[in-house]
């Protein structure tokens, strides 16, 4: 039979379609085929810019070997975890249950219902020194289980089931009050690496939640502990090899402690949200290399992740070009550098990016990650560094570039939006508001009155999904602050009340991640779940009570209030056990137990005192800040702090002077 992928929207799918495993999309008839053959399922679950992915793919499924196995013994169903996220979330957990790890690629195991009985990640073709067994083994073993030893099967996935149904409620009711933040934003202090910044040991991901609940808790208390944190934090990730030294932006996370070798492939996600972090960082401190960072992640996502001509942001860049690279595009030898750049130059970029002879790439040990070691010394080394880091960029323009998934996914162009938004005031880059109100526009387009929102602009289907929803909320909240234009407040409000009507639950609190009435929903899919934990984007419960607590502010509308105060209590009691991974969550609890700042803008529309103040008010960092713009003949400005209020002012020095 032929593979069945070819006509899948998903790059990742489409990118097996030559493979000689006989692969099903996530379907029914994928099941029903399994009940009718009786035969096991295999679940791949990879993604398009993921490493391991293609290594698997091109070691395993494009064997003749391994398919013929594939094809005889199993039903395979392979999955983009972007275009599936609910599928991904699922079935991570029983594989996690299983081998105490997930990650990408995801291989399961099922029964013909869609019940996990083995799985991993990564299998290699034959066994290897680090103990994990070939692939080829695997499958025989698997097959003849299921032909042989039915009992066992079904006892596994009965447990395991067990323990995916348990674990996707993180529902855990407690007490909401300031000592929950506190407590949080200690929990996550402890994990601090005092010596090079961010949270753990290697690998280390950026978290910029946690960064962005530290910054509004220093806001507060003036703690100079939280400063360094987040300063230290934000500056190590900024020197390192996980931020793009040439083309701007970060990649996906550091396989050591020092922010030094990246897993390569660049996130839109991780980058909306690293943007927010520098951009509040540079409000708070005035740090100018916390400017620069934010503006390089700008230009990075204008050049290779903006569609401006359709208004839409797309989804990843790769890490790498083919098989057998690991970083090639990104990386340099020493030759490659010197011929590029002029001896001057050629000095000082290798002593500032720490280019030696022997790099960090294992695969090949000549190639290093440019990473800022050492400042230029004075003015003029700077002034060449910057030349010679133009010159380095031009070159690797001309390498073959890694692939860019075009998938405009919803809730990934809503926090895009959300931070372009952000940068065009911080910045004072008036195209980042253009291309984030445009994005936005077409976000509305995808809204279904009786489903929601679709999962990516322009195709009908998937639907129902809660991060869809409420990013598209929380990013027409900010197109409200920043235009002050009625239409996205009433959009943001259309949408949470379809939440409630769709993913709310009455009887327990707390969203579903999926609509309850998804009639067509397989396997694992009528498990209901419940999220908390940010993984790594913001978690959808967590954003919807941030949402809901901008409602309140915005509106004074007690509806709000009162479902907000019933969201942070159904998951107030899991914030000891989440730390890092519930940062949004105590953001909401944030909004919910310190005071609010409001500031309202009046006057006409257009230049003049009124825009400069509307400006300013967007500008300035505050935690629990909301800016109301309305129109009236004459400016003013009033600024709130929970029920206290400033008398009116008419200028932006005087609004500064009240903010301060």
């Amino acid at each position: 039979m032929a593979n069945l992928l070819a006509s899948e929207p998903s790059a990742y799918l489409k990118s097996a379609a030559h493979q000689p495993v006989h692969w099903y999309p996530w379907s029914e008839r994928a099941f029903q085929e399994a009940f009718a053959q009786d035969k096991p399922i295999l679940l791949d679950i990879g993604a398009v810019w993921c490493h391991w992915c293609h290594v698997m793919d091109g070691e395993s499924y494009e064997s003749p070997a391994v398919a013929e196995v594939l094809n005889r013994d199993f039903i395979c169903i392979k999955v983009d975890r972007d275009e599936r996220p609910d599928v991904d979330a699922r079935y991570q957990r029983a594989v996690q249950a299983l081998s105490g790890q997930g990650g990408w690629p995801l291989t399961a195991f099922l029964t013909a219902d869609g019940e996990v009985f083995f799985g991993g990640t990564y299998f290699p073709p034959e066994e290897n020194p680090y103990g994990r067994p070939g692939f080829l083994s695997v499958l025989r073993q698997v097959a003849r289980l299921h032909r042989e030893d039915r009992p066992k099967v079904t006892g596994n996935a009965k447990a395991i089931r067990q323990h995916v149904v348990e674990s996707l409620d993180e529902t855990k009711p407690g007490p909401v009050t300031a000592a929950v933040v506190t407590q949080a934003a200690d929990a996550i202090a402890r994990l601090f690496d005092i010596r090079f910044g961010g949270f753990g040991t290697a690998p280390k991901f950026p978290h910029p939640a946690a960064c962005e609940l530290l910054l509004a808790r220093w806001f507060d208390a003036h703690a100079d502990w939280m400063r360094e944190v987040v300063e230290k934090t934000l500056t190590g990730m900024a020197r390192g090899g996980m931020h793009d030294q040439l083309g701007g932006g970060f990649h996906r996370y550091s396989v050591d402690e020092r922010w030094i070798v990246p897993h390569f492939e660049k996130m839109s996600y991780d980058n909306s949200e690293l943007l927010h972090a520098y951009l509040d960082a540079y409000a708070a401190f005035g740090t100018p290399l916390f400017k620069r960072v934010a503006g390089g992640i700008v230009d990075w996502v204008l050049e290779v992740l903006a569609d401006p001509a359709q208004g839409a942001f797309f989804t990843s860049q790769d890490a790498d070009v083919g098989l057998g690279d690991d970083g090639d595009y990104w990386t340099w030898t020493p030759a490659e550098l010197q011929a590029v750049l002029p001896d001057e130059a050629f000095q000082v970029a290798s002593r500032v990016f720490d280019v030696e002879a022997q790099g960090e790439m294992h695969h090949n040990p000549e190639k290093n990650v440019l990473w800022w070691a050492t400042d230029p010394a004075g003015d003029k080394e700077a002034s060449t560094l910057q030349d010679a880091v133009r010159k380095l960029k031009a070159a690797r323009d001309k390498r073959p570039r890694p692939y860019v998934d075009v998938a405009p996914y919803v809730n990934w162009n809503a926090m895009m939006a959300s931070a372009f938004l952000h940068a065009g005031a911080v910045l004072d880059r008036p195209e980042c508001n253009a291309l984030a109100l445009k994005v936005l526009g077409r976000i509305w387009q995808s809204w279904d009155e009786a489903r929601g929102m679709a999962h990516v602009i322009g195709r009908a289907e998937p639907h129902g999904l809660l991060d869809d929803n409420v990013h598209a909320a929380a990013a027409f909240l900010d197109a409200y602050e920043a235009t002050g234009e009625a239409d996205w407040l009433a959009r943001a409000i259309t949408i949470i009340r379809h939440c409630l009507r769709a993913h709310w639950d009455d009887a327990a609190g707390g969203f579903f991640d999926t609509a309850r009435d998804d009639a067509g929903a397989q396997a694992y899919l009528t498990t209901p779940a419940k999220p908390v934990q940010d993984a790594p984007t913001p978690s959808g419960n967590g954003m919807a009570a941030v949402v809901l607590a901008r409602l309140w502010a915005l509106t004074d509308d007690a509806q709000w209030r009162r479902l907000l105060d019933r969201q942070l209590a159904t998951f107030a009691g899991a914030a000891p056990l989440l730390s890092l991974h519930g940062a949004t969550l105590m953001r909401a609890v944030d909004w919910a137990v310190h005071p609010i700042t409001r500031i309202e803008v009046a006057g006409p529309p257009g230049p003049g005192p009124a825009c400069a103040m509307h400006l300013l008010a967007l500008r300035v960092m505050g935690p629990r800040k909301v800016v109301v713009r309305k129109q009236a003949p004459q400016p003013a400005a009033i600024v709130c702090i929970g029920t206290t209020c400033s008398l009116p002012v008419t200028t932006p020095a005087a609004l500064g002077a009240a903010l301060r």
